[in-house]
């Protein structure tokens, strides 16, 4: 009976253990899935931070680059416009914050993700996901710019993007990327050029006095035609950027002067093709382009592509006049502050100036001189030679801020190099290649004999008192065309003391 009941409790004893180690391996098991349950859910609830894209390379992208309003009525609001903001990655995005660049100064106003304001901060946009913003704009065009510009800023990872905003006022003529036919432009209201505007061949653009055009960043006028600018003494006619009020550091970061009137390269420029004929500009102001003037190549014979009198080209970071195989006849005109040069003569060609002021103090260093002539082209290793026939500077001034203000590079392979300067005021450095004392090419010069302008660095190019240009002209030259001669710039005679003055200005 005992013996039976050993056997029995080793049975129920072995039993017991393998249980208890079966147990024991469970329980084991079970911690393990416990604890990779537990790291399960840490690393899900961590990732509810850490899903949020961090990387600042990491870019929203938009619907749009500008936001257009083409016409805005004076004192009235637009009509709404909106763009949206997508996230184009696999991860959601939260953007510090959403702002205007001009702050409370804006003429615009926002609703950010159906949010009036112009202000938000940590804005979330799920994965792939988008939101729309809303913009309208306010503008007085008794007051305001003809053109009100801003900026939409995102500011996500210390990544700044921008939407630009751009709103024409109501009382303009836009021209927006267009190509004309004959017409003629008034003193009406302004015209305001964006994206350009091309004169078709063949036609003619007439301008009538006290008229206003005023050109977006990059536009150019173009003429394949004939431009005809007929502006007076009293209403001269204005071509000028579309920035007329205060500077804005969104688009000029380093300027700190108080307004736009003297900012050099804020627009292309008027370009004169090489299709264009028979053109004429009298009493306009030039301002604060590239090239003032560009005056390509002419096919003509015995016609000037361009005659211009009693003009201001002022301001203008490459060239006041860049001249390419063409023909001008000019007089009573200044053409002050340019980057490289007043006046570039590329390619040879015939060129007539007189009484013209050529005065070049441009702030920062130049080495190139304020005339500058030359009869080659160099393209891929090869020259091209051409003919300059005549370049005649007669009663002028010929001033700057360098040692040699006049430029001359003739190719040797050129036969026809013609150029002369007769009773002028010029600058020119005593160790130059220049021979100034060459009576072919420079008659009765006045040389290095400082003209004494009344303030050049407010770019008033009068004459002061003990000015050398005083009575320095001859009056032969100026009687060769007394209808455009014998009145200055400043509609004042010339011919009514000993002698004319050199230059665009008659001293009073």
């Amino acid at each position: 009976m005992f013996f039976f009941f050993g056997k029995q409790y080793s049975k129920l004893k072995l039993v017991i253990n393998i249980i208890t180690k079966q147990t024991i391996l469970l329980m084991k098991y079970v911690s393990k899935i416990t604890t990779l349950l537990i790291i399960v859910i840490f690393i899900i609830q961590s990732c509810n931070k850490d899903d949020f894209i961090t990387d600042a390379n990491a870019k929203l992208q938009f619907s749009k680059d500008t936001v257009f309003f083409d016409t805005v009525f004076n004192g009235v609001g637009s009509a709404t416009r909106y763009f949206i903001v997508y996230n184009p990655h696999s991860s959601p995005i939260n953007i510090s914050n959403i702002e205007l660049a001009k702050g409370t100064s804006s003429k615009y106003r926002l609703n950010i993700n159906g949010n009036p304001t112009n202000f938000a901060e940590n804005i979330e946009i799920a994965a792939e996901d988008s939101m729309f913003i809303f913009v309208d704009v306010q503008i007085d065009t008794n007051t305001d710019n003809i053109i009100e510009e801003d900026q939409v800023v995102f500011n996500t990872n210390n990544n700044l993007q921008a939407v630009n905003l751009l709103a024409f006022g109501q009382n303009v003529h836009l021209l927006n990327d267009s190509v004309i036919n004959s017409q003629t432009w008034t003193n009406d209201k302004p015209y305001v050029i964006f994206n350009s505007m091309a004169l078709n061949e063949n036609e003619t653009l007439n301008i009538e006095a006290g008229a206003k055009i005023y050109s977006h960043r990059d536009s150019r006028i173009i003429i394949l035609g004939t431009l005809n600018v007929n502006g007076t003494f009293d209403e001269p006619v204005i071509f000028d950027a579309d920035r007329l009020n205060g500077h804005s550091s969104i688009f000029f970061d380093n300027d700190s002067t108080d307004n736009y009137d003297d900012v050099a390269g804020q627009w292309g420029g008027i370009w004169l093709t090489k299709l264009s004929k028979n053109n004429n500009i009298n009493f306009a102001n030039i301002n604060n382009a590239v090239i003032g003037i560009q005056v390509d190549s002419v096919g003509q014979e015995n016609s000037f592509q361009l005659k211009i009198h009693n003009t201001k080209i002022e301001h203008h970071s490459y060239a006041g006049i860049l001249a390419i195989e063409s023909s001008i006849f000019a007089s009573n005109c200044l053409l002050t502050d340019c980057g490289y040069y007043n006046l570039a003569i590329t390619r040879g060609g015939s060129y007539e100036f007189y009484h013209t002021t050529f005065g070049n103090y441009w702030n920062a260093p130049r080495q190139t001189p304020a005339i500058y002539l030359n009869n080659y082209f160099k393209y891929d290793e090869t020259i091209y030679i051409y003919q300059l026939e005549k370049a005649y500077f007669g009663n002028c001034i010929i001033w700057g801020s360098n040692d040699t203000e006049i430029g001359i590079e003739q190719h040797e392979a050129g036969d026809i190099f013609n150029y002369t300067f007769e009773n002028s005021i010029i600058k020119v450095d005593k160790e130059s290649d220049i021979d100034i004392s060459d009576n072919e090419h420079f008659i009765n010069t006045i040389n290095n004999n400082d003209p004494l302008f009344t303030d050049y660095y407010e770019y008033n190019f009068t004459l002061q008192e003990n000015s050398s240009a005083i009575n320095s002209g001859a009056i032969e030259i100026t009687n060769l065309y007394p209808e455009y001669l014998c009145n200055d710039l400043n509609n004042e005679t010339r011919i009514s003391d000993d002698a004319p003055d050199c230059g665009c200005y008659e001293f009073k």
